[in-house]
């Protein structure tokens, strides 16, 4: 795969590439168009292919929050057209790799040392590249590691990246007013996060240590003394990508296994330790021989304060949630509802969150859950397409909810797509068995 010696760091220079995508992308909209006025049968698929292409290609070369944007966007299912999920889930595993050149010099900046001088050996091609950092494998004492390294300049980039796609993200979901900053605000502050490896070492740390009670679960051991603002050491960890064990296993048991291991994982951080690894898509998975689970990123880590946690989960209860007077009240607590909403908003909302929540909630309401359950996972399809053509909807302000929901709701998303994938029947409550331990 070809190398990448520079990317580009400064807003102008960003912005001039992002320009160069969208003058692209105008002219697919005029070849199709073009090619429509003489086959009124002509579908979309060709536009959108050719679309997702150029998007993907712009932005791989940006890495960053850039990337990280069109990685997010590929666990979407119900909202993007399949060309632009297939194209973006390529950030998930398929991106250029730094030059080594460039690894090495980013090794002299942040710990001083060439790696070389750190490691008995080092591999001075990337074993994976994703949206903000690539992968090496190196070995010391005897030990087999993985080194993962920061891309130049993306933390230093972040806040510009998200001005130049703040317009797209506010007309995407129906954003409006100065309330709206709250959520770009929150995605700053998690997109910066991620780009503190110190932060993330820590966290890694705490959070395996915490999660080591949950059988069929593993964690890498983490090196601080190899560590710095821009470079993790940890073990290598031996396995294959979930997304491929799910695409060629066949054993119910061994999806079960797995899908109980990694909704354990997900609740017992949830309930527990309020707190909880917000990143749940198949690259930050592998399964190993033993078809035991291994989490390898804890760059995004979500703390789910008090005042959210209470009535989000109160709303999963069938009683609470079918309560009015108990609704109301939390749709407020929750942000969904203003004091300043007009009669016809409340109307609106209420009964689009009941629907929603309703449905989101159903696993919680159940002692056993079959994740491969079709008609569940078509429900929330066809109910994100009905409020996605909903013209009275976009007439009013999308700014909806606290800013909380963006990453557990992704969190939550992206966890039902895993275990759907999975096929997976599991039980709902098992993780209380591990809660004194």
């Amino acid at each position: 795969m070809k190398t990448i010696d520079y990317i580009p760091t400064n807003k102008l220079q960003r912005a001039s590439k992002l320009v160069k995508t969208g003058v692209k992308v105008g002219g697919n909209y005029a070849k199709y168009y073009g090619k429509k006025a003489f086959n009124s049968d002509l579908t979309r698929e060709e536009l959108d292919d050719d679309n997702a292409e150029d998007i993907y290609d712009g932005l791989k070369s940006l890495k960053g929050s850039a990337l990280k944007v069109a990685q997010m966007l590929s666990m979407e299912k119900n909202i993007l057209p399949k060309a632009y999920v297939e194209k973006f889930s390529l950030s998930q595993f398929s991106v250029p790799p730094l030059s080594a050149a460039l690894v090495r010099k980013t090794f002299k900046k942040y710990l001083d040392k060439y790696p070389e001088e750190l490691y008995d050996t080092f591999t001075t091609q990337s074993i994976n590249a994703a949206s903000i950092g690539q992968v090496h494998q190196a070995t010391k004492d005897g030990k087999k590691l993985a080194v993962k390294i920061q891309y130049p300049g993306v933390a230093d980039s972040i806040s510009s990246d998200l001005a130049l796609v703040k317009p797209i993200a506010s007309r995407m979901f129906n954003l409006k007013g100065k309330d709206k900053e709250k959520y770009f605000k929150e995605v700053e502050d998690k997109l910066l996060e991620e780009t503190d490896y110190i932060l993330e070492v820590k966290q890694s740390q705490e959070i395996t240590e915490k999660c080591g009670v949950i059988p069929n679960l593993k964690f890498p051991k983490y090196y601080p003394e190899w560590s710095s603002e821009r470079i993790i050491t940890m073990d290598w960890m031996v396995g294959e990508h979930l997304s491929e064990f799910t695409a060629r296993n066949t054993d119910q048991n061994s999806a079960d296994k797995i899908g109980q291991a990694l909704w354990d994982f997900y609740m017992y951080q949830m309930h527990h330790l309020k707190q909880v690894h917000a990143d749940p898509h198949p690259g930050n998975f592998l399964v190993d021989k033993d078809q035991n689970l291994i989490a390898i990123d804890f760059g995004c880590i979500k703390k789910v304060p008090h005042e959210f946690y209470t009535p989000y989960f109160e709303l999963a209860e069938p009683e609470n949630i079918n309560n009015p007077d108990i609704f109301m009240t939390k749709m407020f607590e929750l942000e969904i509802l203003r004091k300043d909403d007009s009669p016809e908003e409340i109307k609106f909302f209420s009964e689009l969150f009941h629907e929603m929540l309703s449905l989101f909630t159903k696993p919680f309401h159940l002692e056993d859950f079959d994740f491969s359950d079709e008609r569940f996972f078509a429900q929330i399809a066809d109910l994100s397409d009905k409020y996605s053509k909903d013209t009275q909807l976009r007439k009013m302000n999308g700014n909806r909810g606290s800013k909380h929901f963006l990453y557990i709701n992704r969190t939550f998303f992206g966890l039902y797509n895993l275990m759907h994938d999975l096929g997976a029947k599991i039980k709902v409550n098992n993780y209380e068995n591990y809660l004194n331990k």
